[in-house]
């Protein structure tokens, strides 16, 4: 790529816009404005570079948008580039990388699951994937959540008995495992189809999962047919219930005389809150639905937000052939332009005015404002809830943070301490922790919660971080006090600290808040109450997982990692020795000891690592 970079400031008394545009270039490229410090405040793109740069120094028609990056913008960096097009796909790169202030932040595509097909396996295999695409396999998605990754993988299993088993799973099995006793496989691991019969299956699924259900039940039909004027009743029999079974799985609306790929965007901007609504259409059909609220500090124009939310989603997916819009995009040109360099395919970007698909278009654009509707009642709701609290608990103002804990163990197996973080619009996952807590009792719930929060605020007082307004513990008194002591040993004063315990019967809604100032349970109203219980709830599910995660993880490793001086040469040799954990298990101090590499005072270890 052939480029020149030119950085010029433009703040100061003495600054001239006729002199700093003449040194502007007038040809393709991306410019960045940048505050004080340099950083990049909003990177965008331009045909000509200094008739774009141009339009910001006007004294009035500028954007809202616009307007507040120009006021605190020092220096512009423009990068020339040979097209357009390059110009494009630099602004999108330059956006991921350095994330601008005032530039629509979307999500990482990796966060976005996948089915994946590992069709490099003689018998492939269906998985969940979430990750960058890079390894070998196709995908089909992406789904608009975990759920429906799995949801998908589960019906189709009940149609398609193809195996989704672990490929370590299926090539020690020795006989077939539940999953062909239900009919959801048809055991390949110890060569009870062929295949080229199980391949038939592959492509089958295939078909369904690219939206080619009726070419599907139309080759199925026909093979049909074939069976019953050969008389194989038997097998006629299987392709009409599979017929029907794919019929039952398509729980998804036609549009009447659609046949391609095709996708609907509407964007809307209400309250302060951006929604593109994305419905997903293949050969004809709606198969997904995505609705995006990406991140933006001011006010957008939606055209603009258009322009620079297609080609960022769709550089690195699957693009149909058509992409339906309900306004038309700045830049619609080099956006296709891009697409088709990308596909190798002819890609159109159109805004109907007329016909079946504005009624599409217009659906989504509802869609879209439902979907702001519901984020605003819970604002709203979380807003009364907050204001409620202030009242009940006597705070001298609404907490900006309330930061919860909770801890999680079985039978003092593995404890886990949760912190959740909530502001005055919900929680804020991104700010979520979990702490693995050692070096305590069994069960000792208060020594528990101590370490989790010496460790949590000690780290924030040290380093000047955030610290909340409002400290909830899940607990009653006891639990409280440990708090208490905490805090005052880190010598933390002006943060409210309260318990929530479960009452009596431990019955949701006969929870018992706890205060430092009383002896006796607060009073608290009913929406205060609430808003304690979910953010309560949300400390509790997430120390719940954390400590899942940890047992988990523990499971799966191997007594041997946990030995001190077994490495994975030293693992790996006693494995190939004995053959196995189990001929190990069977091996005495002498035998181990006579493993190269393995001393006798670590044969010794490791015996008494296996059988205490």
């Amino acid at each position: 790529m052939h480029r020149q970079c030119v950085n010029a400031m433009i703040g100061g008394e003495n600054f001239n816009v006729q002199r700093f545009l003449r040194g502007i270039p007038t040809s393709a490229g991306v410019y960045i404005m940048k505050n004080a410090d340099e950083a990049p405040l909003y990177i965008g793109k331009a045909k000509n570079l200094r008739n774009r740069l141009r339009s910001y120094f006007r004294p009035s028609g500028l954007s809202h948008r616009i307007q507040t990056v120009m006021q605190q913008v020092e220096s512009i960096e423009t990068i020339i580039t040979k097209t357009e097009t390059e110009a494009l796909l630099l602004e999108n790169n330059l956006i991921k990388s350095n994330k601008p202030f005032y530039n629509i932040n979307l999500r990482d595509d990796k966060s976005y699951p996948y089915i994946r097909l590992h069709n490099t396996h003689e018998f492939p295999k269906l998985s969940f994937y979430r990750g960058n695409r890079k390894e070998p396999g196709r995908y089909f998605g992406p789904f608009s959540s975990a759920s429906a990754v799995r949801e998908t993988l589960s019906q189709i299993q009940k149609v398609f008995p193809i195996r989704q088993c672990r490929d370590s799973f299926f090539k020690h099995r020795s006989r077939p495992c539940l999953q062909y006793q239900i009919n959801r496989c048809t055991a390949p691991c110890v060569g009870l189809i062929e295949p080229e019969v199980y391949q038939e299956d592959v492509d089958q699924v295939v078909y369904f999962l690219t939206g080619k259900s009726q070419d599907l039940n139309d080759s199925l039909m026909q093979k049909m047919e074939q069976a019953a004027e050969q008389l194989e009743y038997e097998q006629a029999a299987k392709y009409r219930d599979r017929i029907s079974a794919i019929q039952r799985l398509r729980e998804i609306q036609s549009v009447d005389g659609g046949s391609t790929d095709f996708d609907v965007i509407a964007a809307l901007f209400l309250n302060g809150i951006l929604c593109i609504q994305l419905v997903i259409f293949r050969s004809g059909r709606n198969i997904d639905y995505k609705t995006l609220f990406p991140k933006i500090k001011v006010e957008v124009d939606l055209a603009e937000a258009l322009g620079e939310f297609i080609p960022r989603y769709y550089l690195e997916r699957e693009v149909p052939s058509l992409i339906l819009v309900d306004r038309p995009v700045k830049g619609t040109s080099v956006i296709e332009n891009v697409l088709r360099e990308q596909t190798n395919r002819m890609i159109t970007i159109r805004n109907p005015v007329r016909g079946a698909k504005v009624k599409l278009v217009e659906l989504a654009r509802n869609n879209a404002l439902n979907a702001i509707r519901q984020i605003q009642n819970e604002h709203e709701a979380i807003q009364e809830r907050t204001a409620s609290l202030v009242e009940s608990l006597q705070l001298a103002e609404t907490p900006e943070r309330i930061e919860c804990f909770d801890i999680s163990h079985l039978a003092g197996e593995k404890t886990v301490a949760s912190c959740v973080v909530f502001d005055k619009s919900g929680p804020v996952k991104s700010e979520y922790r979990t702490l693995n807590i050692t070096d305590v009792g069994m069960a000792d719930d208060y020594a528990a919660l101590q370490q989790a929060l010496t460790r949590r605020y000690r780290k924030a007082r040290d380093s000047n971080g955030k610290l909340p307004d409002l400290v909830l513990i899940d607990g009653g008194k006891g639990q409280l006090n440990a708090a208490v002591e905490v805090m005052d040993e880190l010598q933390i004063a002006d943060i409210r600290i309260f318990a929530i315990s479960k009452g009596k019967e431990r019955k949701a809604g006969n929870e018992q808040i706890w205060g430092t100032e009383s002896t006796k349970p607060v009073k608290v109203q009913q929406e205060a109450l609430l808003h304690l219980q979910h953010i309560r709830d949300e400390a509790h599910r997430f120390a719940i997982l954390g400590h899942r995660s940890r047992r988990n993880k523990a499971h799966r490793q191997s007594v041997l990692e946990r030995i001190p001086g077994v490495g994975p040469r030293r693992r790996s040799a006693l494995l190939r020795h004995f053959g196995g954990m189990q001929g190990l298990n069977r091996a005495g101090i002498e035998q181990i000891s006579s493993v190269p590499g393995i001393s006798a005072s670590l044969a010794e270890k490791i015996h008494f690592e296996l059988h205490g």
